[in-house]
């Protein structure tokens, strides 16, 4: 059984984020441990579980004894809410209120975020509480598009780091703070699914105290965030984005300042003063400037929000030990597994290659879809499309082949051999797996969330 599940949201609502990133993984051991033939349990967590730590960070179970208490953090949460309904305050209200307080009850405890606090919440009592479950906990960094399959490039959401290469690509990113020589740690998506499946085969009943695998690059193949700033300069300076009225938008390097103190002047001086003086000169000439005011009050609010949200990542300065996923590489370097399907070793990567020729392309690919088509269109259960109905232009879409294996989740842009080629694909993967552990999982791999399977 595998868990990827997860809010992801940075600033989610604390009620939301504790159902799900919590109270959802003790629901799913507590099913898990009545499943008499389970094999084993893989549960995708975070690397940055570790909170506010630095230095070389172990793959070690977390501390129990962290002052975490989580039924009293269940009664803040429904305190509050009570409180907020007994008052009747409107929707909007209660959101902005339990967004506040997941930041806030996260930052008291020493995690960045909604997100990292709750998620290490639910690895924290999966682990009290699952018994002789042959456990596997999975902890990603920064998942980035894939790098080689199904296909290279492909991205599906525009979080983390894809929020830098839009905001630079259309011009709304003038600066950011951070240190110039921090690492981000940024691992492609289908590195990591395949860690996932080696685990799985190589811990199937194995009952064990927790197996953890840091699945990222920062020890072994570091790139610093300055040179992915970079590198979404020199794409876009040679791509130029062409914006809604036709033209294309002129990048500039992102200024990256490394205190707070010097990024607020600048922000002061460059363009709160300037929108001051807008707001002014639109009380004394009725509005004239409104366009301008408007566009420039939403370009600072958003380089403060983006700020808000990410200071904590630019700022880390942890790395992240690997030693466990080594092991898991040779011992499938050693054994039968073929390791050119199921490779996840970071090293192989060059950055300015992968991020030049596949990351940002697909990005960027994904944007373009965005502004075209909004929703995504869904071909479910064994229909394939005709060749009228699916072009270049329809992307995106997803096309779900039902087989006797399980569900396997392709895009696609128009029938072709390429299409086929991946079916196989998953299926000579489903077949490993069968094989491996004796039994047949029922899959759907969904390459930005991860491989589910019961």
């Amino acid at each position: 059984m595998v868990n990827s599940a997860a809010i992801t949201k940075f600033d989610e609502r604390y009620d939301v984020a504790f159902g799900i990133n919590t109270l959802g993984v003790i629901h799913l051991v507590n099913f898990a441990k009545k499943c008499v033939k389970l094999k084993v349990f893989v549960h995708v967590s975070t690397a940055y579980v570790a909170g506010e730590r630095t230095g070389l960070i172990l793959e070690n179970p977390l501390d129990g004894a962290s002052g975490l208490d989580f039924d009293a953090e269940m009664k803040v949460i429904d305190q509050k809410l009570n409180e907020l309904k007994t008052k009747g305050a409107p929707q909007k209200e209660i959101t902005l209120f339990m967004k506040n307080l997941g930041t806030e009850r996260a930052k008291l405890h020493g995690w960045p975020n909604t997100y990292v606090f709750t998620k290490t919440m639910g690895e924290m009592l999966m682990q009290q509480s699952k018994e002789n479950l042959s456990l596997v906990i999975i902890r990603p960094t920064v998942v980035s598009g894939t790098y080689k399959e199904p296909f290279p490039g492909w991205v599906e959401d525009l979080k983390t780091i894809n929020t830098l290469f839009v905001a630079s690509a259309q011009g709304n990113l003038p600066c950011l703070v951070g240190e110039t020589k921090i690492i981000m740690d940024v691992i492609p998506v289908d590195m990591v699914v395949n860690a996932m499946i080696v685990a799985m085969v190589a811990h199937a009943k194995q009952p064990s105290d927790a197996n953890i695998y840091h699945v990222g690059s920062s020890l072994r193949n570091p790139v610093t965030l300055v040179s992915i700033l970079d590198y979404g300069f020199v794409y876009f300076t040679k791509k130029p984005w062409i914006n809604k009225q036709g033209k294309p938008v002129k990048v500039s390097k992102i200024i990256l300042f490394s205190s707070i103190a010097s990024f607020h002047g600048y922000m002061q001086i460059r363009y709160l003063l300037p929108l001051k003086g807008l707001q002014v000169a639109n009380t004394v000439f009725h509005n004239f400037f409104k366009g301008v005011y408007n566009d420039l009050r939403k370009k600072v609010k958003f380089v403060m929000r983006v700020v808000e949200i990410y200071k904590p990542y630019f700022y880390f300065n942890g790395i992240f030990d690997d030693t466990n996923t080594e092991k898991l590489r040779m011992t499938a370097r050693g054994s039968r597994t073929e390791t050119d399907l199921f490779y996840f070793d970071p090293d192989s990567i060059e950055w300015r290659d992968y991020f030049m020729n596949t990351h940002i392309p697909g990005v960027e690919k994904l944007l373009q879809q965005k502004r075209s088509f909004p929703k995504t269109k869904v071909f479910r259960s064994g229909h394939v499309p005709s060749d009228k109905t699916i072009t270049d232009r329809v992307m995106p879409m997803t096309f779900i082949q039902s087989s006797r294996m399980g569900n396997t989740h392709f895009p696609v842009s128009h029938r072709d051999k390429t299409y086929f080629q991946r079916q196989r694909l998953s299926k000579m993967t489903l077949n490993v797996l069968r094989n491996q552990i004796g039994a047949a999982p029922i899959c759907c791999w969904k390459p930005m969330s991860g491989i589910y399977a019961l």
